[in-house]
């Protein structure tokens, strides 16, 4: 079994001065579903090498036992700092495509067209794709065979407007996803703020927040079994 896991490269909050990327629960979480599984897990990005980590996932209250695990761990500290490059990417031969989320994907991978071809590739194959919080931004551009949006009719999930609230985010991203979600057609739906909320449709695996990174995770697998 051979997962593909895609992150952002993106490092700048807007016009903010701040930082931004990856959010550490959403990839540590999923990445030790897949391997304790006995998943083979690679790891991408747009511009290859080290993602770049959302400082504000790696404060000591955003922490949890996978980012924990992380941090004892040198082997996938190693496949982290390493990356192939999106464009060098072989899409044959894996089995499911999972997105860990962060506000960076809002930037880069939501207008990736590398990120869009591998996405349809995976779907017109029959093979799943997953994509937690702001990860599901992914879809903003991804159609299927008839050019209809992919999340068209379909159950999904994403970060929630009150939540991008919360952060005090929503004058500063991109785009909202949980609007983008429906605009695109999207049947969205949502838990409460900040609870596990995964929706499944298909072959398609949604999660609302970094609490539903394993459950995404898990979800994901259970299609491979």
């Amino acid at each position: 079994m051979k997962i593909l896991m895609v992150l952002t490269s993106h490092d700048q909050l807007g016009d903010t001065g701040k930082k931004t990327g990856f959010w550490l629960e959403e990839f540590a979480a999923p990445y030790y579903v897949f391997v304790d599984a006995g998943a083979q897990v690679t790891l991408a990005s747009p511009k290859g090498g080290q993602p770049p980590l959302d400082p504000k996932s790696d404060v000591e209250d955003a922490q949890t036992d996978a980012t924990r695990r992380f941090r004892d761990d040198p082997l996938a500290q190693q496949a982290l700092a390493n990356t192939i490059k999106l464009g060098e990417v072989d899409a044959e031969g894996f089995d499911a495509l999972f997105y860990p989320g962060g506000h960076g994907p809002l930037w880069d991978l939501a207008e990736d067209r590398q990120s869009v071809a591998l996405i349809h590739g995976f779907y017109r194959d029959n093979r799943p794709v997953a994509a937690v919080c702001h990860a599901p931004a992914v879809f903003k551009h991804a159609v299927d065979e008839a050019g209809e949006p992919l999340v068209k009719g379909k159950r999904v999930t994403g970060f929630s407007n009150s939540e991008e609230d919360g952060v005090e985010l929503t004058d500063i991203v991109p785009f909202l996803v949980e609007d983008m979600l429906k605009e695109k057609g999207g049947n969205y739906s949502k838990g409460d703020d900040w609870q596990e909320y995964i929706c499944t449709d298909g072959l398609l695996v949604t999660g609302q927040n970094p609490a539903s990174s394993e459950a995404c995770a898990k979800a994901l697998l259970g299609m491979l079994s």
